[in-house]
């Protein structure tokens, strides 16, 4: 009897000694982890992504086929239609917070809620102030011609 309650002393203290430190530890790493996976699993998208358009290009024998799908690949700017729905939902997320704070967290929360609410109405702002491109406009006119 004597042996398990060493036993089960031995295994209490280090179980709790384990535990301790190693709960802030994967608390305070956990955000830089689950980036870190976001960033390796993106990289692999486009890495598969570029290796089925070679494949494709292969065997194509037309340069403007594969230069369509080239631009295809590109890197889009924010349209205004963007930027006014990504500043509706940062309006949405201020007042949210306005109204978590007004309800029940106090003022901090009234400041943040005002501050992300001002940042939508400035990303909405912005939606109207710069319309599409020129450019934009002349190649989807471009691509309407095409067919």
């Amino acid at each position: 009897m004597e042996h398990l309650e060493v036993l089960q002393i031995f295994i209490s203290i280090i179980v709790t000694s384990f535990h301790a430190p190693i709960i802030p530890i994967v608390a305070i790493s956990l955000p830089a982890i689950i980036v870190l996976i976001v960033f390796v699993f993106e990289s692999r998208n486009k890495k598969n992504k570029y290796d089925t358009i070679i494949e494709v290009s292969k065997n194509l024998s037309d340069p403007e086929e594969i230069k369509d799908i080239l631009e295809s690949l590109k890197n889009k700017k924010k349209s205004p239609f963007d930027l006014r729905r990504s500043g509706v939902i940062t309006i949405s997320v201020g007042a949210g917070l306005f109204m978590l704070g007004f309800m029940s967290l106090g003022a901090l929360f009234h400041g943040v809620g005002t501050l992300v609410a001002f940042i939508g109405i400035g990303q909405m702002v912005a939606g109207y102030v710069y319309p599409n491109q020129s450019e934009e406009i002349n190649r989807v006119v471009e691509d309407f011609e095409k067919k």
